[in-house]
C-alpha cells in the first residue's frame, strides 16, 4: 500500500517538472505573447457566443463584433477619446478644468464606410426616424 503512495507522489511530481519545463521553454521562445502591435483594449460579452472587441492595432482603434462563425468590423474609433475614457485620471492631470461629465463621450468616426448601410449606420437610422416623424406628424 505504501509503495502504491509513493509511485503516485513521484508520478505527479515527474509530470509537474515536465509541465514547468514546458512553460519555461515557452517562455523563452515568447510562445503565448504578443509583439505588442495588436492589443485589446476592452471586451464586452454579449450572449453566449458573441462578444464586442475595442482592438488596438498601432495608431488604429477598430470595435470589432465577434461570434463562432464570424468577424465583422463595427466602427473605427479615435483613439485619443479611448484613452479619455480609459484613463480619466491622467486627463484630469493635464490641467483641464473641464469636470469629467462635460467631456466628449466614446464616438465612432461618422466617415467609417465600413458601416454605411448596415444596421449600426447612423445616418440610416436618423433617415428612418426623420421618416417616420414626417408619417405620424399630425397636420390640420
Amino acid at each position: 500500500m505504501t509503495w502504491m503512495i509513493i509511485r503516485l507522489v513521484l508520478s505527479l511530481a515527474f509530470i509537474a517538472a515536465v509541465l514547468l519545463f514546458a512553460a519555461r521553454v515557452a517562455k523563452k521562445r515568447g510562445l503565448g505573447q504578443g509583439n505588442g502591435v495588436i492589443e485589446i483594449v476592452a471586451r464586452q460579452r454579449m450572449g453566449r457566443t458573441s462578444t464586442v472587441n475595442v482592438v488596438r492595432v498601432g495608431d488604429v482603434v477598430l470595435v470589432v463584433g465577434a461570434t463562432e462563425e464570424q468577424v465583422t468590423l463595427l466602427a473605427e474609433v479615435d483613439p485619443e477619446s479611448v484613452d479619455l475614457v480609459l484613463h480619466p485620471a491622467a486627463a484630469d492631470e493635464d490641467g483641464d478644468d473641464e469636470p469629467a461629465a462635460h467631456r466628449p463621450a466614446l464616438v465612432a468616426r461618422s466617415t467609417s464606410p465600413a458601416l454605411a448601410g448596415s444596421v449600426f449606420d447612423r445616418n440610416g437610422w436618423g433617415s428612418l426616424v426623420n421618416q417616420m416623424r414626417e408619417r405620424t406628424v399630425r397636420r390640420s
